[in-house]
C-alpha cells in the first residue's frame, strides 16, 4: 500500500471510537482512508449512525491527529505495519469475524506462521501449569508450529519461553502499542521473540495495557491460531475469553487437566466438560488439526535408566516428583543424611533429572 494512503489507515486506527467495524464500513462507503479522512464529521456521523456523544469524541480526536507522524512514528520505533489488504497478513485472522485493518509488528511475519497454535492461562500460574506450558510448547515447536501467545505472566510467558528453548517461532500479541513492553519484565523476551518470530498488535502508538484492550488482543491470539489450548485457568480468567473466541471462530479448544484441589482447574475443568479436547500429550492437540503439516520432531524423553545410578540415587530420585518437595522433607523420607542427600540432588541435578526451583524444592524434569 502506498504511503499516501496508508497514513490514514494509521490515523483511523488511533481513533478510538473507530474498531474494525466501523473502520471496514467507512471503507466500504467512501472506498479509501484518506477519502474518508477528508469528508465532514456530520458525514461521518450519518453513514456510521453514531450518536451526538460518540460524533463529537471522534471529531475531536480526529482533529488532534496528523496522519503523517504516524508514518513518522513506525520510523521512530523500527516497527512495521500490515493493512488486511496486503499479501502478508495472516491468513488464519483475516477469517474471523470483523478482523482487525492494521497490525503493526516487530520481527518477521511469515507464511509457515498459519500452521499456529497458541497456548493460554493463568497469570498466576502453578510450577506445575508454567512446566507443562514450556514442555508442550517445546514439543509444539519442534514439530513445525509456531507458538501463539500474549507475553502476559504465567502461563504466557512460559509458552514463549518454551518455543523459545528449542529455536522454535513464536508469536507475542500485545494488549498495548507496540512501542510498549507489558509487563516491564519481559523487556529481554521480548527482544529475543522479536528476533525468533514477532512482536503483534493492532493498537496504535502509546496506546496503554488498559484492562479493556485484553479481550480485543485474545481474540487475535485464537484467531491467528488453528487452536487454543489452555493450560490453567481460574473460572473467571482471561484465558477462557480466549477459549471462546476460538469457538466462536471455528477453531479447536483444548484443555490441560490439573489438580482437583486448585482453584487455577476450575476453568480448565469446566471446559472437559463442555468439550473441549483433554490434553496429556503434544499429540492430543496435533491429531485434532486436520491438513496440518507436521515436521518429526526431536523430542527425547529423559530417562533415569539411562544413567548410572547407585542404590541411594534412585531412592532420591523416587521421592522427587512434578511436585515440589523442600530438601528437609526429602532428608525426612529418605532417612539419609542432609550432606548425603544434598551430594546426591546436585549429582541428579547435573544429570538434568531433577531441578531446584525457589525455597529449597525440587521438583523432576
Amino acid at each position: 500500500m502506498k504511503e499516501q494512503e496508508l497514513k490514514y489507515w494509521l490515523a483511523w486506527n488511533k481513533i478510538s471510537d473507530i474498531g474494525p467495524k466501523r473502520f471496514h464500513k467507512l471503507m466500504e462507503y467512501f472506498g479509501s482512508a484518506e477519502n474518508a479522512w477528508s469528508v465532514k464529521s456530520e458525514e461521518i456521523s450519518r453513514v456510521l449512525n453514531l450518536s451526538n456523544k460518540i460524533s463529537s469524541r471522534i471529531s475531536e480526536e480526529k482533529n488532534n491527529i496528523t496522519p503523517e507522524q504516524e508514518l513518522d512514528l513506525l520510523a521512530k520505533y523500527k516497527a512495521n505495519v500490515l493493512t488486511i489488504k496486503d499479501d502478508l497478513y495472516p491468513e488464519n485472522l483475516k477469517t474471523i469475524h470483523d478482523p482487525p485493518p492494521v497490525l503493526y509488528f516487530k520481527g518477521n511475519i511469515i507464511e509457515k506462521d498459519k500452521n499456529s497454535i497458541s497456548l493460554v492461562g493463568s497469570r498466576k500460574a502453578t510450577y506445575y501449569g508454567k512446566m507443562v506450558a514450556e514442555n508442550l510448547s517445546k514439543d509444539l515447536a519442534l514439530a513445525g508450529l509456531t507458538i501463539i501467545s500474549g507475553m502476559a505472566r504465567g502461563i504466557d510467558t512460559a509458552a514463549h519461553k518454551g518455543a523459545l528453548a528449542v529455536h522454535g517461532r513464536t508469536i507475542a500479541v500485545f494488549g498495548c502499542g507496540i512501542d510498549l513492553i507489558y509487563p516491564p519484565e519481559n523487556r529481554r523476551l521480548a527482544k529475543e521473540i522479536e528476533e525468533s518470530g514477532a512482536l503483534i498488535t493492532e493498537f496504535s502508538f502509546s496506546t496503554l495495557p488498559e484492562r479493556q484492550n485484553f479481550p480485543r488482543r485474545n481474540r487475535i491470539i485464537s484467531g491467528l491460531s488453528l487452536g487454543t489450548v489452555v493450560v490453567e485457568a481460574g473460572e473467571k480468567s482471561g484465558a477462557l475469553i480466549t477459549a471462546d473466541f476460538a469457538l466462536e471462530q471455528g477453531r479447536e479448544v483444548f484443555a490441560v487437566p490439573g489438580n482437583i484441589t486448585s482453584s487455577l482447574s476450575n476453568g480448565t475443568h469446566n471446559l472437559i466438560k463442555q468439550g473441549a479436547k483433554l490434553v496429556n500429550n503434544y499429540r492430543d492437540i496435533l491429531e485434532e488439526i486436520p491438513g496440518i503439516v507436521v515436521q518429526e520432531t526431536n523430542t527425547k524423553e529423559i530417562s533415569a535408566e539411562k544413567f548410572s545410578l547407585s542404590e541411594e540415587d534412585q531412592i532420591i530420585y523416587k521421592i522427587i516428583s512434578n511436585e515440589p518437595i523442600h530438601i528437609d522433607e526429602i532428608i525426612e523420607v529418605s532417612k539419609l543424611s542432609a550432606s548425603k542427600v544434598s551430594e546426591i540432588l546436585l549429582n541428579l541435578e547435573l544429570k538434568d533429572l531433577i531441578k531446584e526451583i525457589e525455597g529449597k524444592k525440587f521438583i523432576k524434569l
